[in-house]
């Protein structure tokens, strides 16, 4: 998923980040409203994790603009403020869901996954090709009995590929969707990933190279139900 920390309070904004990176999301931050509206007009995003109480450009007024654009990107609002009354108001901009400072890491994880389920075509338990299994839940792949071990960014390329369903996904989509905005797209780091990755998921390849266009994963599918 890719996810946009709006928040003025620095040292928040940044360990909020590192967080969800570490838990395989592509992140990027602003610090102010207009900041945040500028990314957003650039980058589609999965989630915003938006602070109401920005100065300049306003939480509630970002959050207007976001639901005014149509975009299928959702929006978890962040406040000092926990009362039913200010929940209320967060809600009826259009935010998706509501957070009051301080909030247990945990439990932010969990919202923002539970958003990006809902700013896609939703998700099946597994998703399958061949005899490989990634559960988007557990972040765990398997493949046949034994389960595989891959980094953030490789378990986010295969994700992105077995979730498109067949289609084609251009090398700059992948960028977008699993590399945050430091990432230098003139780099080689998509097709050296995508090689690391292939050789863990082994015989017979599962990857295709669509020359010219991108990648695909010809037999991707959905299990109906998660393993047991």
């Amino acid at each position: 998923m890719r996810i946009l920390v709006v928040e003025d309070e620095k040292p928040l904004a940044d360990a909020v980040a590192r967080g969800l990176r570490r838990d395989g999301m592509a992140v990027d931050v602003a610090y102010d409203g207009e900041s945040g509206q500028e990314k957003a007009s650039i980058t589609r995003y999965d989630v915003v994790v938006l602070d109401r109480d920005l100065p300049g450009m306003s939480g509630d007024e970002l959050c207007r603009q976001l639901i005014n654009s149509g975009a299928l990107t959702r929006v978890l609002m962040l406040t000092a403020s926990g009362t039913v009354a200010d929940r209320v108001a967060g809600l009826s901009l259009g935010a998706d869901d509501y957070l009051a400072k301080p909030f247990a890491f945990a439990e932010l994880v969990a919202r923002v996954r539970a958003l990006g389920r809902r700013a896609t075509p939703a998700q099946p338990p597994l998703l399958t090709a061949l005899d490989l299994e990634l559960d988007p839940a557990r972040r765990t792949v398997r493949r046949g009995d034994g389960e595989i071990e891959l980094t953030r960014k490789e378990l986010g390329v295969l994700e992105v590929l077995l979730s498109a369903g067949g289609a084609v996904v251009s090398s700059e989509e992948l960028l977008e969707r699993v590399w945050d905005e430091n990432a230098d797209p003139f780099t080689t780091t998509v097709r050296v990933t995508m090689m690391t990755l292939r050789k863990k998921l082994g015989e017979p390849g599962i990857i295709e190279t669509v020359v010219g266009s991108g990648y695909r994963v010809p037999s991707a599918g959905r299990a109906e139900h998660a393993r047991d």
